[in-house]
């Protein structure tokens, strides 16, 4: 008798512990758990820790609540200058109510990509090329207040939407360099060119200022054979000023020839 009865004790704790195991849940810290019985919402969501649901009749789908990063596949375009380039993004968003997110939509990852990925191709259309590569905040802005509305009534917050590339045809890739070295040989040349008038006008006052003193121009002379001299140079070429050959040629009597 106390056999069988220690029997059924151990059958029923088997049968319990097998119970406890097939009912038994853990909810983590970041996880919320919706529970579904027969088909219909049960009760509130269940919050993190040790909970229990029945077998075969309740079932539980956990929800991650943390901040979800998921890459926006490249998407081909055609600017609002009709430029095809080819851009790619990056999501962050997290869910907020994680009953909407199982009963409002059937896979709200999925959807989210699928919304990420129309709306980046509608805000290429909208988006001219110099903006789609120099204002990439307001891009970043517009393409997540498109995301955000939507989003809302699946149980998820747009956190942030951020550009990755764009990538641009090899054409028109040379046809920007080209641009761009064009315009730094124009600002060359505007620089060079103010570079020559300024030192042309200083010559002027120069030349101005030694003509009514020849000496300075022999200070000058002078100086520029120290300049030279100072480099170490084998050969040393010295000019000859104009204005002493003609005083030598005044200074020298003129030579009449000899009678035959």
């Amino acid at each position: 008798m106390v056999q069988e009865l220690l029997t059924v004790l151990a059958l029923a704790g088997a049968a319990g512990g097998t119970y406890v195991a097939a009912a038994a849940r853990v909810v983590r810290q970041y996880e919320r758990g919706v529970v579904l019985r027969f088909g219909r919402l049960r009760g509130s969501v269940r919050g993190p820790g040790f909970a229990m649901v029945i077998p075969g009749i309740d079932r539980m789908h956990k929800v991650n609540m943390q901040i979800v990063t998921m890459p926006v596949p490249a998407q081909d375009g055609i600017t609002r200058d009709n430029v095809t380039v080819r851009v790619d993004a990056v999501i962050y968003f997290k869910v907020v109510d994680p009953v909407d997110a199982i009963i409002r939509v059937e896979d709200y990852r999925f959807a989210v990509s699928q919304m990420a990925q129309t709306s980046l191709r509608s805000i290429l259309g909208k988006s001219d090329l110099d903006e789609l590569l120099s204002n990439r905040e307001k891009l970043n802005q517009g393409l997540e207040l498109m995301m955000d509305s939507p989003a809302v009534e699946w149980g998820v917050t747009i956190d942030r939407v951020e550009i990755k590339d764009v990538s641009l045809p090899e054409t028109m890739k040379r046809s920007m360099a080209r641009q761009a070295e064009a315009d730094r040989e124009r600002r060359a040349r505007i620089i060079n060119a103010d570079a020559e008038l300024q030192a042309s006008k200083k010559l002027a006052e120069a030349a101005a200022v030694m003509s009514d003193q020849p000496a300075a121009l022999q200070l000058r002379l002078l100086q520029t054979v120290v300049a030279v001299a100072a480099e170490k140079n084998s050969t040393l070429v010295l000019p000859f000023p104009v204005e002493l050959l003609r005083f030598l040629e005044r200074a020298t009597p003129a030579q009449h020839p000899a009678p035959a």
